[in-house]
């Protein structure tokens, strides 16, 4: 066990979770908003320390996984990064990478491992600080208060699809990618898949495999090397000290914190995605998507250099694993670079008739924001991002957890969230030595409600690619 993990022994945590019937009117010291790994990490710790608590959570604990991706979904870290407060993966595949019903019963058993104070199926519609110096949340099975208050809600909280979506012709089915789930479920013919992050790239493949005549609008998504000189990429990123590194050592944090990921696969025991040799098979490339018209789909003419600059992340990725292997005296093997094994004939912008191509679903794979309208509390940037350092706001008592690079690239995952959870419990705790909670910042004018648009209007913040 790591001097950073919570004793695997717990001791009881006064005032376990209310029946949901019995929830209005109930106060906590400390009251978490989602279920998912982050919320949960937080109870873990908050456990240890036997700090009376509530989660509430909208569905079931760590729905997103099981809801909310397809059928062939796995990670795309490998299983050795999946490390829960005191509960690291102890299965039999270290190196392998969990499918998605595997993951479930992962964060099942984790929940089991402290039974945590947990109510589900209740969504916070609205926290505000009260006179008396606790925060209340309002629920649709009641009001419950509390000294302070922890947002776990995650960045994948609204599907993001551009409004040209509305230009499609209606007999052409359309899905996020949260809503896919497989091939055999969508009807026969063409798929066109929009964005090159991660679920767009593995969308794309799991219809290649399947068979499907598929389509991929291509973006600026970087891309890395599944294994490298004798190691997955990881594990070298890892030793490197890639994903320890805090936000505050970079020289524009904002930037970083919303650069897409790097597109590689844990499917089949690991392997790179190259778009290129899709597109030898027979996969259709093409730029980025830019406009629909009368049934016509416009493609900028930068495929060329969105595949060029993805395969320039990923050799520079290798060329830091040189420099550190070199620089270390590490003995590990040499590996031949190979030159791209297919390019686009021209880089020109393009069209394609939906009709002719034979598309008759568009897959959007074009990331996700979030929908803080509920806190009705002024820590937010001009964007609509919560603001905050490793977590803790501005507002005494009120903490963010799980948010994309909230420190590391960790943040969030199953590899980072625990010592970021760990973070915000000592604050916590620190809180309430000192006695100062829910108290601190008003508004200067208007009301909370008054500061973003109608919902016609509104469009969620991106938060994740």
């Amino acid at each position: 066990m790591s001097p950073s993990q919570p004793a695997t022994h717990l001791r009881a945590v006064p005032d376990p979770a209310p029946a949901t019937s019995d929830l209005d009117g109930a106060h906590r010291s400390v009251v978490v908003v989602g279920g998912g790994q982050a919320g949960l990490s937080v109870s873990r710790w908050l456990t240890h320390h036997d700090v009376d608590h509530l989660v509430l959570e909208a569905e079931t604990a760590g729905h997103e996984w099981q809801d909310r991706r397809w059928d062939s979904f796995c990670l795309v870290t490998p299983n050795w990064q999946c490390r829960l407060p005191a509960f690291p993966y102890d299965g039999p595949d270290p190196d392998g990478f969990m499918v998605r019903d595997e993951i479930t019963r992962y964060l099942e058993k984790f929940v089991a491992s402290f039974d945590p104070p947990l109510v589900e199926g209740v969504r916070a519609t609205s926290l505000r600080a009260g006179d008396t110096g606790r925060f209340r949340i309002a629920t649709d099975k009641g009001t419950v208060t509390a000294d302070q208050v922890v947002v776990a809600t995650g960045p994948y909280q609204v599907a993001r699809t551009p409004r040209m979506a509305e230009r499609l012709p209606d007999a052409v089915t359309q899905l996020h990618s949260s809503q896919y789930r497989n091939a055999d479920r969508l009807p026969e013919g063409a798929v066109l898949v929009v964005g090159t992050g991660q679920s767009g790239c593995q969308i794309a493949e799991d219809l290649h495999l399947a068979g499907r005549t598929v389509h991929l609008a291509t973006g600026t998504a970087p891309r890395v090397a599944r294994f490298y000189r004798g190691r997955d990429c990881v594990a070298w990123l890892s030793e490197m000290g890639t994903y320890t590194k805090g936000i505050d050592r970079f020289p524009d944090a904002e930037a970083v914190r919303h650069k897409t990921n790097h597109y590689v696969t844990g499917r089949d025991g690991g392997r790179d995605i190259d778009l290129r040799k899709f597109a030898l098979e027979g996969m259709n490339l093409h730029g980025r998507l830019v406009g629909i018209t009368d049934g016509r789909l416009r493609f900028a003419g930068d495929l060329r250099s969105n595949l060029d600059g993805a395969d320039a992340v990923a050799e520079g990725i290798k060329d830091s694993i040189d420099a550190y292997i070199a620089a270390n005296g590490i003995d590990a093997p040499a590996e031949e670079r190979t030159a791209p094994v297919w390019a686009p004939e021209a880089d020109e912008p393009e069209e394609t008739d939906l009709a002719a191509a034979g598309i008759t679903t568009v897959i959007w794979s074009t990331g996700y924001g979030r929908d803080d309208r509920w806190i009705e509390l002024p820590i937010f940037d001009g964007r609509g991002y919560p603001t905050h350092e490793r977590g803790v706001t501005s507002q005494p008592g009120l903490y963010f957890i799980g948010l994309p690079w909230q420190y590391t690239w960790g943040s969030g995952r199953f590899s980072g969230v625990a010592d970021d959870a760990e973070h915000v419990v000592g604050r916590i705790l620190e809180t309430r030595r000192a006695g100062r909670v829910g108290d601190g910042l008003h508004w200067l004018a208007g009301t909370p409600t008054s500061t973003f648009p109608s919902d016609d209007d509104w469009v969620a913040p991106r938060s994740a690619s």
